[in-house]
């Protein structure tokens, strides 16, 4: 497996080919999801046979953590490449079949398994998400929920991704924005590795806005603490949205998710220069909640936080996402401004 990565440069053309043909290849891996939350050890045997016993050991731990948050630290990473004697980048890889436990698309039944890696050496887990009943615009792609994962860990950038099959349009536009030179690596089982910059040539960006810099590292707002308000998850989302990325609206939002076990999963919203791939805080809170091993039945409570007087607003999303799979859950909206 080590040698599964040429680190010869690879032509647009050349990449498309062979990408193309690892998607379609994997049209055919559907199956019905092993959430994590439910492994044990036989299961993970099952689902990561390369991995020794050593290894699965490692990452079984890791996942039965009390707050495993969907990111394995760069030192464990380490561990792990060096008791498998594989790269990272092949690890990686490896480790798509569990990333894709944390999928949970009821209109599609496509599972998508990414996991990206940060420049700190950190790895984070990302899967697909599908909202029943509602537009496909409201769908979390796998790429999505890993660099949002990362970008709710304070990551400061992303050196690659790996993806179960190759990357979307709308999630090309995505990575691009997190980080825009164009030097991540996209890498996909028995490919080459891929540079985003072949696969999105003359890509639309921040700088065609007059931006310098994509979402990543995060630069956090300096908003209001709203007159009135001192409850855990009202703080929370407070936080979420000042790690929020709004650049072309302004418009910061943030939202924390209560459960019934006391735990609070944040959302930022991450903004896109094409608008459309941009992630609700909703979706990034809803990634933090699965891939924390919850589901949307112990949701209770959800606090959002946005900016007075933005030209967007979340509420009305935030609501019909939260009447399909949380309808019992109580909405607090909170508005606030920008500190003086």
């Amino acid at each position: 497996m080590t040698g599964m990565f040429s680190k010869e440069p690879v032509d647009r053309r050349s990449a498309l080919a062979t990408l193309g043909a690892a998607g379609l290849g994997l049209l055919a891996m559907q199956w019905a999801p092993v959430y994590a939350v439910d492994l044990k050890d036989d299961t993970l045997a099952k689902l990561l046979p390369q991995f020794n016993d050593k290894s699965r050991d490692q990452i079984f731990r890791l996942l039965k953590e009390p707050r495993f948050s969907g990111h394995i630290p760069a030192a464990e990473v380490v561990s792990l490449a060096d008791s498998e004697r594989k790269t990272v980048d092949a690890l990686m890889v490896e480790l798509l079949p569990l990333a894709r436990t944390y999928s949970r698309p009821p209109i599609s039944n496509y599972l998508v398994g990414a996991v990206a890696r940060g420049i700190s050496g950190n790895l984070y887990l990302g899967a697909n998400i599908e909202i029943p009943g509602h537009s496909l615009g409201f769908s979390v792609h796998g790429e999505q929920f890993a660099l949002s994962n990362a970008y709710m860990h304070s990551e400061q950038g992303v050196s690659a991704i790996a993806v179960t099959a190759a990357p979307c349009g709308h999630c090309r536009q995505f990575i691009n924005e997190m980080w825009p030179s164009g030097d991540i690596q996209v890498l996909i089982a028995d490919n080459p590795a891929v540079k985003l910059a072949a696969l999105l040539p003359m890509a639309f960006g921040p700088k065609d806005l007059g931006f310098k810099d994509g979402a990543l590292p995060v630069k956090e707002v300096n908003l209001a603490r709203p007159k009135g308000q001192s409850d855990d998850l009202t703080l929370a989302a407070l936080d979420a949205a000042r790690k929020s990325y709004a650049p072309y609206t302004k418009a910061h939002s943030g939202i924390a998710i209560g459960t019934q076990s006391g735990r609070i999963h944040k959302g930022a919203y991450i903004e896109n220069v094409a608008f459309n791939p941009s992630l609700s805080p909703l979706q990034t809170a809803l990634a933090a909640l699965i891939v924390a091993g919850e589901t949307y039945s112990v949701i209770s409570r959800v606090a959002l936080v946005e900016l007075e007087g933005a030209v967007i607003s979340q509420k009305s999303v935030t609501e019909a996402a939260l009447s399909a799979i949380a309808p019992d859950a109580r909405l607090q909206v909170v508005r606030t401004t920008i500190a003086v």
